[in-house]
């Protein structure tokens, strides 16, 4: 059959095996030799495709629903470490060791800007 099950099928392979099926019920004398074949059996694995679509499309939905929730989640809380940062700034100021403590750098460890000389040729 298919060299690599693992893959997905295309949308248009699919409508094609949806449009031959639908064909293949029209042929009234259709008695496979081989009975894994029959259009019952062809009818089941149909339904239970759709079945198994179906339960993706909502596993997705729901993914999407929580990531959405998480994403939410983590603004807010990195909103109200914004705040507590500014809180921090505000009583103990940007040079104390508080401010350091949640990860700041203190004004006073940054280097002073120096001149740069020019190379004289």
């Amino acid at each position: 059959m298919a060299k690599n099950e693992s893959r997905r099928i295309r949308p248009a392979t699919l409508q094609a095996d949806r449009d031959g099926f639908d064909a293949l019920k029209g042929i009234t004398n259709y008695t496979p030799a081989n009975q894994a074949y029959t259009v019952a059996k062809i009818e089941t694995s149909r339904q239970e495709m759709e079945a198994k679509q179906a339960a993706e499309t909502q596993a997705k939905a729901a993914y999407d629903a929580a990531r959405d929730e998480a994403v939410a989640a983590e603004w807010a809380y990195h909103n109200i470490m914004l705040g507590a940062s500014v809180q921090i700034d505000a009583q103990f100021g940007k040079n104390s060791n508080e401010y350091q403590s949640l990860g700041k750098k203190k004004p006073t460890e940054y280097k002073t800007p120096q001149r740069k000389v020019k190379a004289v040729k």
